[in-house]
């Protein structure tokens, strides 16, 4: 059993940064493929971002250049730094985990993942 708690959002202008943190716990944390999702209201949870536990990343086109996402396995957390934010990243942002045997495996759906964080909300003014 893997435990994730996201943190780090909050209020920010267009074109601002923020950074957002995923801490794991209870498991091997080396072993983890992790990902990132948001949903909106009304709108599906959507795939983010992703990263294998040899840190291969992937991206959504929407984010592509804006964000990155990474990990430090020593302190069992994986980050989304967030640059250039727009309004229509407004969402709860939430954080996935995977166990894999694969080094270089990441995820893009959300049925590939076996744990969830509880979310953070992450709101862009215009």
């Amino acid at each position: 059993q893997v435990q994730l708690v996201e943190s780090g959002g909050g209020l920010v202008q267009a074109g601002g940064s923020l950074r957002l943190s995923c801490a794991a716990s209870g498991r091997t944390f080396n072993n983890y493929a992790m990902g990132w999702f948001r949903q909106a209201p009304g709108k599906e949870r959507e795939f983010v971002a992703a990263i294998s536990w040899s840190s291969s990343t992937y991206y959504t086109d929407s984010v592509k250049g804006r964000f990155t996402i990474s990990r430090d396995n020593a302190k069992n957390t994986v980050y989304l730094q967030m640059n250039s934010l727009k309004p229509e990243d407004t969402a709860v942002y939430y954080c996935a985990a995977r166990l894999t045997f694969y080094s270089g495996s990441y995820y893009r759906t959300r049925d590939e993942y076996d744990y969830w964080g509880q979310g953070t909300q992450v709101t862009v003014s215009s």
